[in-house]
C-alpha cells in the first residue's frame, strides 16, 4: 500500500525502518506530547515495530502504519497512521510524528490530508477522529487546517512523563469534506 501527494510517498511501515523509527521515537521533543515515552532500546522500538506489523496484517486489518517520506529524495519525514475500530461503526482514528527538521512546513497537513482521503474515499469511513494534547499547539493547528472539529476535552486522560494531561478530541465526518 502506497499513497502519494505532491511531496510525500508514504508506504506501509515494514521491520527494515527499525533504525529510523527508533530515532524518531528517541527524540524528546518529538515524545514531549506523546503518551509512549521514550524507548529503553533498539529491543523496546523493534517490539512496537512487531507490534503495528500484526495490526497491520490483522484480518480484518486493524490499522495502515505508514513511514512518511519527501518524494524526490527519499528522506524519512516520520509516520502516519489510521487505526480502524469497529466496521460496523466504520470509524478511524489517526496519529501523526514528525521529525522536528520537518515541523512547520506543512507536510503534516499535505500527509494528513492524503490519509483523511484514503479513509473516506478508499475505506469507505463515516468518522475519522485524533487526540491531541491541550497545550501541543502546532498538532491543534494542523487537525483543524485538515478540517476536524473539536469536539471536546477529556481531562487528566493522557500518562505524559508521569503527569496526568488533559486531552482534545477531534473528529470529522465524511459529510464535512
Amino acid at each position: 500500500m502506497e499513497l502519494f501527494t505532491s511531496r510525500l510517498h508514504l508506504r506501509e511501515l515494514t521491520a527494515t525502518d527499525l533504525q529510523a523509527v527508533h530515532h524518531l521515537h528517541s527524540l524528546p521533543q518529538v515524545d514531549e506530547f506523546n503518551t509512549l515515552g521514550l524507548p529503553e532500546s533498539l529491543a523496546t522500538t523493534k517490539l512496537l515495530l512487531a507490534e503495528w506489523a500484526v495490526q497491520q496484517q490483522a484480518t480484518p486489518r486493524t490499522a495502515y502504519i505508514f513511514y512518511v517520506q519527501h518524494r524526490a529524495s527519499d528522506e524519512f519525514v516520520g509516520l502516519l497512521a489510521l487505526t480502524l475500530g469497529k466496521a460496523s461503526f466504520r470509524n478511524g482514528e489517526v496519529w501523526y510524528k514528525l521529525l522536528p527538521a520537518h515541523w512547520g512546513q506543512g507536510l503534516a497537513t499535505e500527509a494528513l490530508t492524503e490519509l483523511l482521503r484514503f479513509g473516506f474515499d478508499e475505506l469507505h469511513l463515516h468518522r475519522i477522529e485524533a487526540g491531541c494534547a491541550v497545550d501541543n499547539g502546532a498538532s491543534i493547528r494542523v487537525l483543524e487546517k485538515v478540517g476536524m472539529r473539536r469536539e471536546g476535552r477529556k481531562r487528566q486522560n493522557l500518562p505524559i512523563r508521569g503527569q496526568w494531561v488533559d486531552n482534545y478530541f477531534f473528529a470529522i465526518l465524511e459529510t464535512d469534506r
